[in-house]
């Protein structure tokens, strides 16, 4: 091998290196600016467990079959409040090497993908809820609730999108064997 190929050879693999060590570094501060806009588990299980208390408080207030409906959609938002929160930490708190090289965690994606299709069922069912309150404070207190629920459901929204987008070496690999 002649000098002039050992030394070109060379420079392809250093700046080989040099473009790799530059990818990775972009992936690492986009991910940390990104990491900062997004919920965490704690800030939902708290926003939720205060909806769950307003909408037990309005449930006492209306009598019957509308009351036992609010009681069930605060039933079944407290009851998914631990695994949405478990599935946002374990998206949020994935290491940026690994979702680098390997891709988002599809698994707590796909989980968070199926509570909020179960969220926006119980919107629904809220909006139908507000038309049968008895009292103008029962559905002015449903309305809010129903504000609070959708700006959750919106936060997870945006994380799932900001996820779903993050660059990857193989994640494209990693999706063929995830569904």
């Amino acid at each position: 091998m002649s000098v002039v190929t050992m030394y070109s050879t060379r420079n392809n693999r250093l700046f080989a290196l040099f473009i790799v060590s530059a990818v990775v570094l972009s992936a690492f501060s986009f991910a940390s600016a990104e990491g900062e806009k997004n919920p965490n588990g704690a800030a939902h299980r708290s926003a939720v467990g205060t909806f769950m208390r307003n909408l037990l408080d309005v449930a006492d207030r209306e009598k019957g079959e509308v009351g036992e409906e609010i009681k069930a959609v605060a039933k079944e938002q407290d009851e998914a409040k631990d695994k949405v929160a478990d599935a946002i930490d374990k998206i949020q708190n994935r290491g940026k090497l690994k979702t680098f090289l390997i891709g988002t965690d599809y698994r707590n994606m796909g989980a968070l993908r199926s509570e909020m299709v179960k969220t926006r069922n119980q919107i629904d069912k809220l909006g139908r809820l507000i038309e049968r309150a008895s009292s103008s404070e029962s559905k002015t207190a449903l309305e809010e609730q129903l504000k609070a629920l959708q700006g959750a459901g919106q936060k997870i929204e945006d994380l799932l999108k900001a996820n779903e987008s993050k660059f990857s070496v193989f994640g494209w690999f990693v999706k063929l064997f995830s569904k």
